[in-house]
């Protein structure tokens, strides 16, 4: 491939470009942001944020374990299955580390292209494009919603092969998308991925935790955010036609858990789980 145009590798003194970032009103990614001890929020996210933790205290446990559970999806993919192509739709605030270091610890040579409509996003995007020499990174403002634009955007094809495999990443997004676009949604992006690429994925339920969830829920509903937990029946279903990897969709805390101190069902509300296309 040729040398990424200077666009996809941003001078660190350029000026934040200037964005609507809607304070006034909560954003999911800001919410989740606050929850994991993050300082990309204002007022109005730190308000659902603290509403929420009010009558689900334990909710920034389950927000940290859920990111965790991206770190070991990532490490993976990499490590175990040679995925050295990703692309993440629904990337959120950075986050450090982000799935790309992640991945290139791994191979430094790891591809990964990052898409979200946050405006925030788009504001701190040069820390999602601080590749390794031999590897590279993009960021394209794209909306899950439209996955024929995403697909067709050149700088995608600049920065990944799509003649080889490659893992496409929807990490806590599904559950702001109801059935009729969720499912469709992913089947659309699958088809245009070759044999031996990846779907990962981790998606809100409240079968751990009825109650917990429920008040979560509500609270983000009342900030204007909907959202849509779902079985492990209905999570499953994202896997349609793929071959799901061990131990197949599981809770969060169960899924390949690291040494550290386990967690409770009832503290984790996502599911996570990997399928490889045939």
């Amino acid at each position: 491939m040729s040398e990424a145009p200077s666009w996809m590798r941003p001078d660190p003194n350029d000026p934040i470009p200037a964005v609507d970032l809607r304070t006034d009103i909560a954003h999911s990614a800001r919410v989740y942001d606050y929850l994991l001890g993050g300082k990309d929020n204002f007022p109005a996210d730190r308000e659902a944020g603290e509403k929420l933790l009010a009558d689900w205290p334990g909710a920034r446990t389950a927000a940290r374990a859920a990111r965790a559970c991206m770190h070991r999806i990532t490490r993976r993919l990499a490590e175990v299955h040679g995925v050295r192509q990703f692309l993440d739709i629904g990337t959120g605030i950075p986050t450090a580390p982000n799935l790309h270091e992640i991945a290139q610890e791994v191979d430094p040579a790891c591809r990964v292209v990052y898409v979200d409509n946050d405006p925030i996003v788009l504001a701190h995007a040069r820390a999602l494009l601080t590749s390794t020499p031999e590897g590279r990174t993009a960021y394209l403002d794209g909306d899950l919603r439209r996955p024929d634009t995403i697909l067709a955007q050149p700088a995608l094809h600049t920065t990944l092969d799509l003649t080889r495999p490659v893992a496409l990443t929807l990490i806590n997004v599904l559950h702001f998308y109801p059935d009729e676009e969720a499912y469709p949604l992913v089947e659309r992006l699958m088809q245009a991925l070759p044999s031996g690429s990846f779907l990962a994925l981790t998606v809100g339920t409240a079968d751990s935790a009825p109650q917990e969830v429920a008040y979560a829920a509500r609270r983000y509903r009342d900030a204007g955010i909907e959202n849509y937990q779902r079985t492990r029946a209905e999570v499953e279903r994202f896997f349609t036609g793929l071959e799901l990897d061990e131990p197949g969709v599981a809770l969060a805390n169960r899924w390949h858990p690291d040494d550290g101190p386990a967690l409770d069902d009832h503290e984790v509300i996502a599911y996570a789980g990997i399928g490889r296309k045939p």
